[in-house]
């Protein structure tokens, strides 16, 4: 995800928890431009203009509880045939991942102290 604020910076996000994180650090800037890849080609779109699907079968980046964005309704339509999930809006989008920053939060952070036992030999 990118995030343009009025003043001109740019955060660069690997997600749309991260971008959530990155928006509340922000909370005195208002976003000028917020774009997502397309889940498909992972072009960048308007995340507020693009069709998102929440859950479903597919964990999400950074996120247990999925949450993908298609440039096309009739994308995430057939994305939700396959993997299930709910068609939302951006704003329903951004509301699951705040709701979801707990959990995924503790998960990340145990995902990775395992990864940094395994690099120094430890024992889980």
């Amino acid at each position: 995800m990118l995030i343009e604020y009025n003043d001109g910076t740019i955060g660069a996000l690997c997600s749309l928890h991260c971008a959530a994180i990155n928006l509340a650090n922000n909370i005195d800037k208002t976003p000028r431009l917020i774009q997502v890849g397309d889940f498909n080609d992972r072009q960048l779109i308007n995340a507020e203009a693009a069709f998102w699907v929440v859950g479903g079968q597919k964990p999400g980046v950074m996120s247990k509880r999925g949450k993908w964005a298609f440039e096309k309704k009739e994308a995430a339509e057939n994305f939700l045939k396959t993997n299930m999930g709910q068609l939302a809006s951006f704003e329903e989008a951004m509301k699951a991942a705040y709701e979801d920053m707990a959990e995924d939060t503790t998960m990340i952070r145990e995902k990775r102290k395992l990864k940094r036992m395994q690099m120094t030999g430890q024992n889980p």
